[in-house]
């Protein structure tokens, strides 16, 4: 039983290839996408081995730290084991997908079904927000919201792609897109500009309009096989591989249960022990102290080699608890 949860934003700064292992269409290497949405996801068990992984790697020769690793996440799957690792966690769901505008480059966009998973996951994380999803006026011809008229045109004309949008500014949408800006990013002066351009660029899109972003707004890239002898392309060796553009915002479900490494439960970790030690790491002023996740540039999925993959997360804390 999993007996604490934590919100954890992921912040996209490269593109980021999570293959679905199957080609659809033209593309050869498609990201991984819902079966009932097809809005891009990142599954959490991709979640967890990056997180295992770089953790691994973050924490090093550390004293215990491969120990706690094995606790908090399981053994190795070539070593055998009578226990299962303390953390889960969910699929990673959208929740701001960029889309590019005629004004202000690009917008963040959003639509009622992601704020209204959102705010399950906060709520089932035991973390109250007082915003609300906002509703779009059905009767406006293509209609959205947004939380500033900066990127709107003076006839509040909204132009995404080659598509024209009739806008209006929202306040409830600027109280979420407050909340992303100070949750879902990072804190690090780098990021300033971008959680002012959330505060102002944040649009809430029809559930149609948001679909086709989604499905079609994507990076397709070309790539060629090399011969290794010869150094030039392979014959035939075109293939396209999908990627979630950079500044997309997803949002998993870190789930912690008692540490299962041990029979006797007062030598176990407690479930709060273990999200402390994922999200902060141990903290205490010892030789052996590491970081956690929380704030971390961590790569995640394929095309590691070519800089894709590069990923920033975000933990929502508790206040009650944390």
């Amino acid at each position: 039983m999993f007996e604490k949860k934590a919100p954890l934003f992921l912040y996209c700064i490269s593109p980021v290839h999570m293959g679905a292992g199957t080609s659809v269409g033209v593309i050869d290497n498609p990201i991984q996408r819902e079966r009932h949405t097809d809005y891009p996801m990142i599954s959490g068990s991709s979640i967890k081995g990056a997180l295992r992984h770089y953790l691994l790697a973050l924490w090093g020769q550390k004293n215990g730290a491969r120990e706690i690793v094995t606790r908090l996440f399981g053994p190795e799957p070539s070593s055998s084991s009578d226990h299962a690792g303390a953390l889960s966690f969910s699929d990673a769901q959208l929740v701001a997908f960029p889309v590019r505008c005629v004004k202000g480059a690009f917008v963040y966009a959003t639509s009622p079904s992601i704020l209204a998973r959102l705010k399950r996951v906060l709520e089932i994380s035991g973390i109250s927000v007082e915003w609300d999803v906002p509703k779009l006026n059905s009767d406006r011809e293509m209609p959205c919201l947004m939380a500033d008229s900066r990127c709107m045109l003076d006839n509040e004309k909204l132009f995404l792609e080659t598509f024209e949008f009739t806008a209006g500014v929202n306040e409830n949408l600027k109280s979420i897109a407050l909340w992303l800006s100070e949750k879902a990013l990072p804190k690090e002066p780098a990021f300033e500009f971008f959680r002012g351009k959330i505060t102002k660029d944040f649009v809430l899109l029809s559930e149609e309009d948001f679909s086709y972003f989604v499905r079609n707004a994507t990076i397709v890239e070309p790539h060629v096989c090399i011969d290794d002898l010869t150094g030039a392309a392979k014959e035939g060796g075109l293939f396209y591989t999908e990627n979630l553009p950079p500044e997309a915002i997803l949002v998993t479900l870190a789930m912690a249960s008692v540490d299962r490494s041990v029979d006797r439960r007062d030598q176990a970790l407690s479930a709060a022990q273990v999200m402390e030690l994922l999200l902060k790491g141990r903290t205490e002023n010892t030789d052996s102290k590491f970081p956690g996740i929380d704030g971390q540039l961590i790569q995640i999925g394929g095309d590691a080699t070519i800089g894709r993959g590069q990923v920033i997360f975000s933990a929502v804390f508790n206040s009650m608890e944390v």
